[in-house]
C-alpha cells in the first residue's frame, strides 16, 4: 500500500499539546477502532493497536502518538506543527483561515511522508479559531 492521505480540524487551545490530545480524545469517543475502554496514552502502550495503526491506520489524530516541536525533523506516528516559514509559504500573513487552508490543502498533502502528520492554528475574524491537522497513514 501507499498510504492514505487525511485532514481534518479539531478545537483550538493556545496550547497546541493540549488541543491534540482534546482532537484525539474526541475521535476516540467517535470510534475506537475495536479497542474499547482505553485512553490513546494507553492504546499507544499496546502492541496490537502499534501494529493496527502502522499497517493501516484510521485516518485521523488517533494514528499519532505525540505532538513534536515545529522545528523537529519527521519521524512515524509524530504530529508536526507547521514552522513560521511554511504557513506563509501559502498564508503571506501568517493567519491561515480555514478558505486559504482548503485551498492549499493538496500542496500540503503531496510532501508529507508516510506515517507523518501536520497541523496549524487557522484563524476566523482575526481570531484563533481551530487547527487544522493532516497526514497519511503509515500503511
Amino acid at each position: 500500500m501507499g498510504g492514505n492521505g487525511w485532514a481534518s480540524t479539531g478545537p483550538y487551545q493556545e496550547n497546541l499539546g493540549a488541543a491534540f490530545r482534546q482532537a484525539q480524545e474526541q475521535e476516540l469517543a467517535k470510534d475506537d477502532h475495536g479497542f474499547p475502554g482505553r485512553s490513546i496514552v494507553e492504546l499507544w502502550k499496546d502492541e496490537a493497536w502499534q501494529e493496527y495503526i502502522l499497517t493501516g491506520g484510521t485516518c485521523t489524530v488517533l494514528d499519532f502518538f505525540a505532538l513534536i516541536d515545529a522545528e523537529a525533523g519527521d519521524d512515524i506516528a509524530l504530529m508536526r506543527p507547521l514552522t513560521e516559514d511554511e504557513i506563509r509559504s501559502w498564508a503571506p500573513d501568517g493567519r491561515p483561515t480555514r478558505e486559504q487552508w482548503d485551498a492549499a490543502l493538496g500542496r500540503l498533502l503531496h510532501p508529507v511522508g508516510r506515517g507523518s502528520g501536520r497541523c496549524t492554528v487557522l484563524y476566523r475574524g482575526g481570531e484563533a479559531a481551530e487547527i487544522a491537522y493532516w497526514g497519511c497513514t503509515a500503511d
